[in-house]
């Protein structure tokens, strides 16, 4: 008997793979499941929106599709840039095919959201997706329903259709049946509603579930919003061996020191001439030749060379500090907020912003420690908080040195933006402990923290002023009737002579502006959410 006949090898698709092992991409069971279906198709909707500058309108209905057996309807409508028709079929029917593979800030990672959707409901419930979609000022809406062959990954058409677009909707409206635990999925998906209105507080949303108690609006609360990546080439120490092969394979016979300074980030004729003195290969020899160690060789000094320049931070897409205020106001109704944006940064040739937003008092709950909102690529990480860089930072601080005395209503958001975000695991759900990061995060959040300090000790000696001024003027009525009495002078001369003295003491011009400033301290936490009416879903 052979090997052969012992041991059976097979290969496996990539939609085969992602099909067993779902949990990878967060589908480990129903409840997670719709809570993972709706975050990856509202980030789907959202990168379709703000990144051409549409303010985004985003609609989620819930159904019960068959209640006996669990299934779930789910429904997300937006009103982005929509899908040209025939690109429909492979951005949800095959997997690893996405226009999230270039080099700028994106939501996801692989591409792999709707796919993973598609997958999902078609391994529990076997229907196929509903995709509605039409691009900007598109006469038609493409309609298609799809699953996906999972041996050879590629998208399988069941239906299509084209209908008139007689009021010149554009967007992307998606339909999915699935095997889902809603009642318990129902407030874990609110809560991420809510932070993600908290860094995209120029965002709408309608929530509708299948009970009357179940809709939600939450408005939008600004039309500002920031500005989106630009595509980018990658930087000299992010590379390996097999990207620099795929760039040789388009020109072998380009020269070096052009192939350098077109196809890397920052690399001038002047850094790249440097950069091959180090190497000690000639500026004219064609890259073609660099094969074997003497490509592995190149790739390892590219990497250890110091003279590169630091990433451009282009290819990414900050909040920004008045943005991130706004939302934060927004959704916590704090009694003020401090915010900052960190210049941008680098890691192994990825650079990254960290902006972090610190929120004391109002309608914030005193806790024991603080509360912390964690966001990577604006997107909101819910779970493993205790394995996450920002947690572990955050309760490294002394707070005293801040003036906070636990417990305390105070809150704490961190907000990275990255072309690579350092993923602890596979869930995406926290932020790894890369040095560089840990060091921004730690200088952000002290930043803001000092902010609240100077805060504090204002309002500290505001309200030391108010009890002085209490006090005085409480003493002041009776030294002026005794002087009165006793010098025989105008009582209400006597009055305004101490007053005036009082105030010039304690250095305020009356009650009123001492009041007034004491107030204008404190910034309005935002309004809260709306309920709105249920709509139907658009055709």
């Amino acid at each position: 008997m052979g090997t052969n006949d012992i041991v059976k090898f097979e290969a496996l698709s990539p939609a085969e793979f992602f099909r067993r092992n779902r949990e990878i991409a967060g589908f480990s069971n129903p409840t997670r499941a719709v809570y993972q279906t709706i975050r990856e198709l509202v980030e789907n909707s959202l990168d379709a929106t703000e990144t051409f500058k549409i303010l985004p309108s985003i609609k989620i209905y819930i159904d019960y599709a068959d209640q006996s057996r669990n299934w779930v309807s789910i429904y997300v409508e937006d009103n982005g840039i929509g899908i040209p028709g025939d690109e429909i079929p492979n951005v949800f029917g095959r997997v690893f095919y996405s226009s999230k593979y270039r080099i700028k800030q994106h939501r996801g990672i692989f591409g792999l959201g709707a796919k993973m959707v598609v997958l999902y409901a078609q391994s529990t419930t076997n229907t196929p997706i509903l995709v509605r979609s039409a691009p900007l000022k598109s006469d038609v809406i493409y309609e298609y329903q799809l699953m996906i062959d999972i041996t050879k990954n590629e998208p399988v058409i069941v239906s299509q259709r084209t209908l008139e677009n007689r009021y010149g909707w554009h967007g992307t409206a998606i339909k999915v049946v699935l095997e889902g635990d809603w009642p318990k999925a129902k407030r874990r998906i609110e809560e991420y509603l809510r932070r993600t209105a908290m860094v995209a507080p120029y965002a709408e949303f309608v929530l509708r579930g299948p009970d009357d108690d179940d809709t939600i609006k939450i408005p939008r609360v600004t039309t500002k919003m920031p500005d989106p990546p630009e595509e980018g080439l990658p930087h000299p120490k992010s590379v390996d061996v097999e990207l620099i092969k795929q760039l040789i394979q388009r020109d072998p016979n380009m020269p070096l020191l052009e192939f350098l300074v077109e196809n890397f980030d920052g690399v001038g004729e002047t850094i790249a001439k440097t950069f091959l003195d180090f190497v000690g290969l000639p500026p004219d020899m064609p890259v073609g030749k660099l094969v074997n160690d003497e490509l592995v060789n190149f790739v390892t000094k590219m990497r250890e060379f110091n003279g590169w320049r630091r990433p451009r931070a282009d290819w990414l897409s900050p909040i920004g500090e008045d943005i991130l205020a706004e939302g934060v106001k927004f959704v916590l109704r704090p009694e003020v907020v401090f915010t900052v944006t960190r210049k941008p940064s680098s890691y192994m040739g990825n650079p990254f912003i960290v902006e972090a937003a610190l929120a004391w008092g109002g309608a914030i709950e005193p806790s024991d420690k603080p509360i912390i909102y964690r966001f990577a690529n604006k997107v909101p990480l819910i779970y493993d908080e205790g394995n996450d860089v920002v947690r572990k930072i955050v309760d490294e601080i002394d707070w005293t040195q801040y003036k906070v005395k636990f417990p305390a209503p105070l809150a704490i958001v961190v907000h990275i933006c990255s072309t690579k975000i350092p993923y602890a695991s596979a869930g995406k759900e926290a932020i790894a402990e890369v040095p560089e990061i840990e060091s921004e995060v730690r200088n952000a959040v002290r930043e803001v923290a000092r902010k609240l300090r100077l805060y504090i000790t204002r309002k500290e000696k505001e309200q030391e002023l108010l009890m002085k001024y209490a006090i005085f003027s409480m003493y002041a009525e009776e030294v002026a009737n005794a002087l009165s009495y006793v010098s025989k002078a105008d009582l209400d001369e006597l009055r305004s002579s101490i007053n005036a003295l009082i105030r010039e003491k304690l250095r305020i011009r009356s009650l009123e502006e001492l009041l007034t400033n004491t107030a204008n301290n404190a910034e309005n936490g935002g309004n809260e959410n709306e309920v709105g009416q249920e709509h139907e879903p658009s055709s």
